[in-house]
This record gives structure tokens, C-alpha cells and sequence, in this order.
């Protein structure tokens, strides 16, 4: 047996995730490894709550991140706030509200689906409904920016019509945090995840989350034993509490949060509006262009995420066969559709280091020829003269 050393191609990934890692991410993490007990280490954990709180636009105490994806971030919230017998009334616009219902659903607790059609925001006329058809409901809980489809919810009043009727709110930001506006104090978004590998433009494998006073007080005053020793944040909080003494919980991924520590100096030195800016301006030029070329939008306009474009695919078109041409061809990756838009979607991501104007002009360009050799029924030769005037 031979098996040498794994040596990646250099893709340009413009998916839904992972984005391109900066490479100052990169660099930060081949920093030598060091205890995750060491003093200086826990200086930089103290650090990287603070570089959270302000990407998350709060001064919840409780900011860090999980030791684990975006998928554990989400699980936290539910295991840490649902107990059996609860009522949880769940928005479900594309695949991660499914997620958040199987969540509901392991922890014991009953999920009230509030469905609506992949490709739309979440309409806040269901969701009062819902809420005033289960006056015992104790959360509600949606995704701010839907992966799977493009669309953004309006997290500001879906959480103040919870609030009119006692709930908790949970919200999923994992595609939104950095990209767009999260305001989670000015909202008053109760537990709210996140993941590292979007706009934040770090590698996978970390989940940033952020609970406030009224969501630890029912964490505190739990009934039950959390069904999860690892995600339990009352065992969590002894390593990542305030204070210079810890406790030992788990050996944290050292490296990965060097990563994680980067990314957010980074957005601190951007500034979060600027960035929030920049990723809507290269949204601007990108539909410009696949508009020009003849390609539209499954998601209403005021409803897209400006880092997640969902396109529709043009009649005769073998989705598969041009997402592999791009990736054969030009090492460019994008994304297919999930679920009720598989086959009917290309997700182009725009996020973090990879929202440039150099990206969006590449994908046009080679989105134009590898279509245009296969004969697409698209206008040919203008889209990336279309997102040029754009930056003009």
C-alpha cells in the first residue's frame, strides 16, 4: 500500500458552501498548536466571544462557538430549550426547516408546521395564525436565510409576533451572518446559530451561536436533563464561560478556532455594513448579467439572499452536465438544487472572501461558453459586459 499525501486542486467554489477561505484564515491556522487550556489560549477564546458579538450585533454574554458544523449549532439550540412534551411551531420554506422539525422531534417536543412554498420568505400572516392556534406553543422557529432556495425571511417581525405571544425565538443565520443585515439584540432574536464556512469565509467545522438572558433563564430552569452530554450548555459554560479558570469539556479544535479568530478580525477591519455592501453589490452585477444572458430568478425579488442566487435552469438543459463542465473545465464549483428544487436550480453562491467582482466576471464568462456549447436557449456574449457596467 502506497497512498500518498493528498494534494487538492485549487477550486473556485462559488456553491452554497464552503466558500473560498481567505488565505490569512489559512495561514492562521498552520500557527503552532498550544493547550486548549493554556492562558493564552483562553486570552484569544475571550477575544473571539467579543469578535462574535460584534458579527452578531449583540451583547449576549453567552457568544461563542461549538466545536462542531452548523448542523450542531442548530441541534444546541433545540436539545438546550426543548423539553418533551413542548410545542414548537416551525417554519418550513425549504430543507433546514425540516431539520429544525426532526430536531423538535428527538428532543421530545411537537412540531406545528407552518409550510410555505420553497423560493418564498416566510409569510408572517401563517405564523400569527399558528401562533394564535397554539396559545401553549414555547417556541418559534424559522431560518432567516434558506440555503437551500435564496430567500430571506423577515426575522425582525417573525420574532416580534413570537414575542406578542410568550414564545422563544430560535433563528438559523447560518448563510446569513456577515452577508446581510442580523441585528439579533435590536430584534431581540432569543438563540440564534450559525456556521463558519458562509460569509464568514473560515473553514467548515464551526458553529457560532448566541443565546440571551430570556433563553438561558429557561436553559437554567430546565426540568429535564439535556439529551445531549456534548451540546449540554450547562456543562459547555464551564470552558467557555467568562473568567480565567476553566474547566475541561473537550479538547476544543485549537487550529480551527485560530481560523475562526481570523475571519472575524477580518470582518472587523472590513466593518459589517461594508461588508454587508460589498455582498449586495456583487449581487447586483451577477444578476445583471445572467438576466442579460437570458437566466432568472426563482426567488421574488426583495425576497433573494444577495450571497445565494437560486437560477432557474433553461429548458433542454442537463443541470448536472454544465456543473460538471464548469468544475472539468475552469475548477469553478457551483450548486445544485436540494429537495423540491433538485434538478430545477443552480445555486450560485456569492460569500465572504469569494463575493469579488473577479469571481462574479469568471462565473458569467464561463457559464456563457459552457452553455453556449451545449446550444442553450440563452443570449450569448453580453452578460459579462452587462455586470461590468454594474461596477462601473
Amino acid at each position: 500500500m502506497s497512498i500518498q499525501s493528498f494534494h487538492p486542486p485549487v477550486r473556485t467554489l462559488m456553491g452554497p458552501g464552503p466558500s473560498d477561505v481567505n488565505p490569512r484564515i489559512l495561514e492562521a491556522m498552520g500557527r503552532p498548536t498550544i493547550g486548549h487550556l493554556d492562558p493564552v489560549f483562553v486570552t484569544m477564546m475571550e477575544e473571539m466571544k467579543e469578535l462574535l458579538r460584534y458579527a452578531f450585533q449583540t451583547d449576549n454574554k453567552l457568544t461563542m462557538p461549538v466545536s462542531a458544523p452548523g448542523s450542531a449549532g442548530m441541534e444546541m439550540c433545540f436539545v438546550n430549550l426543548v423539553e418533551p412534551g413542548d410545542k414548537v411551531i416551525v417554519c418550513q420554506n425549504g430543507v433546514f426547516g425540516g431539520r429544525m422539525k426532526e430536531n423538535v422531534e428527538r428532543s421530545g417536543g411537537t412540531a406545528v408546521m407552518v409550510e410555505d412554498t420553497w423560493g418564498v420568505a416566510v409569510d408572517p400572516a401563517k405564523v400569527e395564525e399558528a401562533l394564535k392556534a397554539n396559545p401553549d406553543a414555547k417556541i418559534l422557529a424559522f431560518v432567516h436565510a434558506e440555503t437551500s432556495t435564496g430567500a430571506i425571511s423577515d426575522a425582525k417581525t417573525l420574532a416580534e409576533l413570537a414575542h406578542q405571544h410568550d414564545c422563544l425565538v430560535i433563528a438559523d443565520t447560518v448563510t446569513s451572518l456577515a452577508g446581510v443585515p442580523l441585528m439579533v439584540d435590536d430584534w431581540q432574536l432569543d438563540a440564534v446559530y450559525s456556521g463558519t464556512q458562509k460569509c464568514l469565509s473560515c473553514v467548515p467545522g464551526l458553529s457560532p451561536v448566541t443565546f440571551n438572558q430570556r433563553a438561558v433563564d429557561v436553559i437554567t430552569s430546565r426540568k429535564t436533563t439535556v439529551q445531549s452530554w456534548f451540546l449540554d450548555l450547562n456543562l459547555v459554560l464551564g470552558y467557555w464561560g467568562g473568567g480565567v479558570k476553566r474547566a475541561y469539556h473537550h479538547t476544543a479544535p485549537i487550529n480551527t478556532l485560530y481560523g475562526l479568530h481570523e475571519a472575524l478580525v477580518i470582518l472587523q477591519e472590513e466593518g459589517i455594513e461594508n461588508s454587508w455592501a460589498r455582498h449586495q453589490k456583487n449581487h447586483d452585477a451577477l444578476r445583471t448579467g445572467l438576466e442579460a444572458m437570458g437566466l432568472s430568478f426563482v426567488v421574488p425579488e426583495g425576497q433573494r439572499l444577495p450571497q445565494l442566487n437560486a437560477v432557474s435552469i433553461p429548458d433542454g438543459v442537463d443541470e448536472a452536465a454544465v456543473r460538471g463542465a464548469l468544475l472539468s473545465e475552469y475548477n469553478l464549483e457551483i450548486g445544485a438544487g436540494l429537495g423540491a428544487m433538485a434538478g430545477k436550480i443552480w445555486r450560485i453562491g456569492l460569500m465572504g472572501f469569494a463575493s469579488n467582482p473577479t469571481n462574479v466576471l469568471f462565473c458569467l464568462g464561463a457559464l456563457d461558453a459552457v452553455l453556449s456549447g451545449m446550444k442553450a436557449p440563452i443570449t450569448s456574449g453580453v452578460a459579462v459586459e452587462a455586470a461590468r457596467a454594474v461596477y462601473r
